[in-house]
């Protein structure tokens, strides 16, 4: 019988392609996530029966046991950028991880991997952070030999970051940002998920890897990469940190009054703690080079997915390309 793997999260942006991935690898692939139903898109990454989404809660122990039964590998994939209700932070990224570790490791899992992010401190003054740090310990104490992943921002055709952003350019001469200065190593999703893949099939040494791309530039840098992308012409303004603090807590404590009915999708205060600090490599940490794997370059994928926020979409090119032509 073909080896099992259950990846919490696994519908996510990287869930998704590391599901697709070790379906490919000829394994049968468990998708645990709260709403079954909005995930069975994973089913056609594999043969009939191959992929399946399954309910999972990640606060309830029983949830998360039965998930991982008869499990290979187990991959957590499970994060948040904003509480909502009871995921609060703590709850998802560090009893979270320390529930899913402590069980795989009672159930017998052989490998574990666990998808953290570059920056991860007990003593950052972002809870995102500090709970990302308190989730490692966790797993490292429960499951000493697990793989784990630190990404810097992740680009790639669903991200939430080049998309996000690209769709504001959209409106208006000005794309406002927090943190312009601030430096990113962006890496390619299937990077990380040939990465993860590493973790589970044991070709990947036991311990930390922070996972980048070959280029490192400010925010600003990223954003004007992305403008010259969609073919749009606009003044990326930087918002200074103490403004973008009153905003993130004028929006936060909107989602608080209104009982989380409206959530807060624009910046949080927390949000703005984390764009006070770089988010590279480490001098010297371990990375996709020590798994073998070459990092994509964000002008490889980048206009693959951004041309639909071009003013002319799909006939960008073709307009641009009528242009050179001679006049007979």
């Amino acid at each position: 019988m073909n080896k099992l793997v259950t990846i919490y999260g696994g519908s996510g942006f990287v869930g998704r392609y590391i599901a697709r991935r070790m379906a490919k690898e000829g394994w049968r692939v468990r998708v645990a996530v709260r709403r079954p139903n909005d995930a069975l898109f994973v089913k056609p990454y594999g043969v009939v029966g191959q992929v399946e989404p399954v309910a999972c809660n990640i606060r309830d122990d029983a949830s998360v046991r039965a998930a991982m039964k008869g499990a290979d590998a187990v991959v957590n994939c499970v994060g948040i950028l904003n509480r909502s209700g009871k995921n609060t932070f703590d709850a998802v990224q560090a009893s979270g991880a320390a529930r899913i570790a402590r069980l795989a490791a009672e159930e017998g899992v052989a490998q574990l991997v666990h998808l953290s992010a570059i920056g991860a401190d007990a003593n950052s003054p972002s809870e995102y952070q500090q709970t990302k740090a308190a989730g490692e310990k966790a797993v490292l104490s429960a499951f000493p030999k697990a793989v784990i992943l630190r990404p810097s921002i992740i680009f790639g055709n669903e991200d939430g970051f080049f998309n996000r952003f690209a769709s504001m350019a959209r409106f208006g001469p000005i794309l406002p940002v927090v943190g312009a200065n601030t430096r990113f190593q962006p890496v390619h999703v299937d990077d990380v998920a040939q990465a993860a893949v590493k973790g589970i099939t044991g070709q990947a040494a036991p311990g930390i890897y922070e996972l980048g791309g070959p280029d490192v530039e400010t925010f600003r840098d990223l954003m004007r990469r992305m403008l010259h992308v969609i073919r749009r012409r606009r003044l990326v303004i930087n918002i200074p940190f103490f403004a973008a603090t009153l905003m993130g807590g004028a929006f936060d404590l909107l989602q608080t009054l209104s009982l989380g009915l409206i959530q807060n999708g624009m910046i949080t205060r927390d949000q703005v703690r984390n764009l006070k600090a770089d988010n590279v490599v480490s001098p010297g940490a371990k990375g996709l080079a020590d798994l073998g794997i070459t990092p994509t370059a964000m002008e490889a994928v980048l206009p693959e997915y951004l041309w639909r926020y071009r003013p002319s979409g799909q006939y960008a090119a073709i307009k641009e390309s009528a242009k050179n032509l001679r006049k007979v």
